[in-house]
């Protein structure tokens, strides 16, 4: 009996390749085309419609049904509320990582079951392999396209009805595959930023839904240099936006936000990139989440990220409990943020990561 795969069709190049190889390969193909921001679907920003119409385009060239689903109030309980809650305490969230773990993985896995599906797949770059009766989430061979970092919260039960046919093709033979079989989207831009939010301003954005609370900005010693709006809207490392200007004292280089004194409202900025307030030799996080179902070990040599675009940096755990677990790195790392993810790597398999909850030396 064919298998049957339904595929998660966003309408860009990656999810409709995947569909495409899988066609080819001889699976039972239906494509699903998620809809889950609903809030000003008709605005500049929003590309809904055009997506779902590239999506349907790309399938009735490859010969496949595709369904659209809602899963809009799914996605504002529980990623949106968790991103608002998350700014609101002054930390900096990953909702695509959540949105990962909740709706492509939970709420459209539930659906595609529904419709009998044996696996899902997806335009993700990584890749999922069995081990010994465990799953195992790897790197892409297309390294600067990984895309493991926001698939780490991902449990047994949801990697071992994923596929990912595009782990082992670049970026660039993905398009080339796109164009050969006649794809419209073929050359379509790739997306970037928050997935509800898109290229619209991210502080506009954040404003409708946050209200401003202006307090000082203060440098590590107290000096008082400008007011900020809010400390929702600023993320550790930011330079751009501060409104700082004219310090007579100032040594001309650039001012980043290092810290947020959130009892007081004020927010603590430096200047200099590699400034010290900026440099972290390890962190503490929270709410660990591990693939295998087991922690890593203490004192082992790994590697990790703390951001997505990232280079692996060689780390190893001081300490591991219950959900908690803080790592200590061979090398300072720059602008650790509480509220984002460290994502922790053996070799190229990912192990899972935690919630930063802060950095320090």
């Amino acid at each position: 009996m064919t298998k049957r795969v339904v595929v998660g069709m966003s309408g860009g190049v990656d999810s409709s390749v995947t569909a495409l190889l899988l066609k080819q390969q001889g699976y039972d193909v239906i494509g699903l085309f998620m809809k889950n921001w609903e809030d000003d679907d008709d605005a500049e920003y929003c590309s809904t419609r055009q997506d779902l119409l590239d999506a349907v385009s790309v399938a009735d060239t490859i010969g496949i049904p595709i369904e659209a689903v809602n899963f809009a109030s799914e996605y504002k309980e529980r990623v949106f509320g968790y991103f608002l809650r998350e700014y609101q305490a002054g930390r900096t969230p990953n909702p695509d990582i959540l949105c990962n773990s909740e709706i492509k993985f939970k709420a459209f896995l539930d659906h595609a079951i529904q419709l009998g599906a044996d696996t899902i797949a997806t335009g993700h770059y990584a890749q999922v392999r069995e081990r010994d009766g465990l799953f195992q989430l790897l790197k892409a061979k297309d390294h600067s396209k990984d895309q493991s970092y926001f698939l780490h919260r991902l449990n047994q039960a949801q990697l071992s009805r994923a596929m990912f046919p595009l782990g082992k093709l670049l970026k660039s033979q993905v398009r080339a595959i796109a164009e050969q079989h006649g794809l419209s989207n073929h050359a379509k831009k790739d997306s970037t930023g928050i997935c509800f939010i898109g290229e619209r301003p991210f502080r506009e954005f954040l404003n409708r839904y946050l209200p401003t609370q202006p307090g000082e900005m203060r440098t590590p010693d107290g000096k008082v240099i400008g007011q900020h709006i809010g400390l929702s809207f600023y993320t550790i490392g930011q330079r751009q936006g501060l409104g700082i200007g004219g310090d007579k004292e100032s040594t001309g280089e650039p001012w980043f936000v290092a810290g947020k004194d959130i009892a007081n409202n004020r927010l603590i900025v430096v200047q200099g990139h590699d400034h010290p307030a900026l440099l972290s030799n390890r962190l503490t996080a929270l709410d660990s989440h591990w693939i295998s179902g087991t922690a890593p070990l203490l004192e082992h040599s790994y590697a990790a990220k703390t951001r997505y675009r990232q280079a692996d940096a060689p780390c190893h755990f001081t300490h591991l409990a219950g959900d908690q677990c803080t790592i200590a790195f061979e090398q300072a790392q720059w602008a650790v943020t509480p509220g984002q993810s460290v994502v922790v790597y053996d070799g190229e398999i990912c192990l899972g990561g935690a919630i930063i909850e802060q950095g320090s030396n």
